[in-house]
């Protein structure tokens, strides 16, 4: 698989092109993917606006293509209406702008220096959230919200230190039921977003303590009834009682802040009007509201209920994409991408090589141009030892030999990811390799002996 790019005007651009880059830096445009389907007019003329030329794959859209970025990323359609659940297509465009507080937490700990203390903590989540899901129904809560209080507040602690060592940890598979699970990964998901608009970290621990009991009405639903794929409408409707259901538990449980249960009561507002239980609107729904509605969907449609085969992160990003402004505020979407990257820690991904890699760190910098494990050679054969790559500067290191002319641009083998792999795709163990990545020495031993040795010589060096 390859990558091949063409330059052309900014008036050039069609509906269903790939635009792979851009005549100026992303930062300093409205687009928050770093490489996008051109899905409207709109974005059409927003192009033409910022840039004079774009750069366009042929490989992933372009000559141009019709298809749109709804007919290439969506899901089925029955899924997608049991996701979006929208009746409503009406755009909201008088919420107030975000005020953002760019870099306020700067990263403190390597992923290395943190994952240690955040797996304990992980479990300690997992085991506050099952004992305050078991203890509401009793009337008996006191010590499971403390617990649970505690917490989140010291998850908010290690998402502000490292991002990257919990948002591993959301890709253990445990035997906890599924909505513990959603519960913290949601949390984690919020954690991101929050620290990304630069919210204050009391703010990010009434956020992350909403995100952990939002489902807690569900408790009192039928097992049946939430793993149901299909439901009839008088089942969608006792379905939708567990928000009501969650927050009456809550009212009534001490030492639970108004503020948390307001995250619980919104998480399934929707700006438009079309979520439930009060059909609120725009900025009726609070921010910590909208921002667990975002988490929430993603996570759904990255980890359903009982369905094998999830989305994969750039499809769901996609998804969100196409319901901002309607189901979704729209700048805090783009927000959200920007805050979590198009390929999130832990991402699967096939490289242009054709290798098959592994996300384990972010690189702030260059969202595209994360660290990777790379698993797979191209004939997706597993090899004996993950070798590391970190992709931004293997970018600069060929860079710099084009410039000093010991190679042509054209020369250079660029390694990009192709696109991103559904969740368990190769039977690849993430958790496995992100071990294998902590524990990595400073020694490259391993690595310059593979390269020596493997077609990737000539790719990586």
């Amino acid at each position: 698989m390859g990558v091949k790019q063409i330059k052309i005007d900014a008036s050039e651009v069609t509906v269903g092109m790939f635009v792979s880059g851009l005549d100026r830096p992303w930062t300093q445009t409205p687009f928050p993917l770093q490489g996008f389907y051109v899905h409207d007019l709109e974005e059409v003329n927003q192009l033409k606006i910022h840039c004079r030329h774009v750069y366009i794959d042929v490989i992933k859209g372009a000559k141009p293509v019709k298809a749109s970025l709804k007919s290439t990323y969506s899901t089925s359609p029955v899924k997608a209406r049991r996701l979006v659940r929208s009746v409503e297509t009406e755009k909201v465009t008088d919420l107030p702008p975000l005020k953002i507080k760019p870099n306020l937490y700067p990263v403190l700990e390597t992923l290395k220096q943190e994952v240690s203390g955040a797996r304990e903590l992980h479990r300690e989540v997992y085991s506050a959230v099952g004992q305050v899901m078991d203890s509401l129904g009793k009337g008996d809560a006191k010590a499971a919200i403390l617990d649970t209080k505690r917490a989140a507040s010291a998850m908010v602690g290690s998402v502000l230190r490292c991002p990257d060592a919990f948002t591993w940890l959301t890709r253990v598979k445990k035997k906890d039921s599924h909505t513990y699970s959603h519960a913290v990964r949601s949390s984690v998901w919020g954690i991101l977003l929050g620290r990304h608009l630069g919210l204050s970290k009391p703010e990010l621990e009434i956020l992350a303590m909403g995100l952990l009991l939002k489902d807690v009405g569900k408790t009192l639903l039928p097992t049946a009834l939430l793993e149901k794929k299909q439901r009839t409408a008088a089942e969608v409707a006792e379905y939708e009682q567990f928000v009501t259901l969650g927050v009456e538990l809550l009212m009534k449980t001490p030492d639970v802040v108004p503020r948390v249960i307001s995250v619980v009561r919104t998480h399934q507002e929707r700006v438009n009007g079309s979520g439930f239980p009060a059909h609120l609107r725009g900025d009726k729904i609070p921010l910590l509201g909208r921002i667990a509605g975002i988490v929430t969907f993603y996570d759904e449609v990255t980890n359903p209920r009982g369905e094998r085969y999830p989305l994969s992160p750039s499809r769901a990003v996609a998804q969100l994409y196409e319901a901002r402004d309607s189901l979704f505020q729209g700048d805090l979407v783009v927000e959200f991408i920007r805050a979590i990257g198009l390929y999130p820690t832990g991402t699967l991904v096939e490289l242009n090589t054709g290798e098959v890699a592994v996300v384990v760190e972010q690189n702030f910098e260059r969202r595209l141009k994360p660290h990777v494990m790379v698993v797979m050679d191209p004939y997706k054969r597993l090899l004996e030892q993950p070798i590391y790559l970190d992709m931004a500067e293997d970018d600069r290191k060929k860079q710099i030999k084009v410039d000093a002319g010991k190679v042509s641009a054209s020369e250079v083998e660029w390694i990009e990811i192709a696109q991103d792999l559904e969740p368990g795709a190769h039977e690849i163990n993430v958790l496995q390799i992100c071990n294998q990545y902590i524990a990595r020495t400073a020694s490259t031993k391993g690595l310059f002996g593979f390269l020596k040795s493997k077609r990737l010589a000539g790719m990586f060096g």
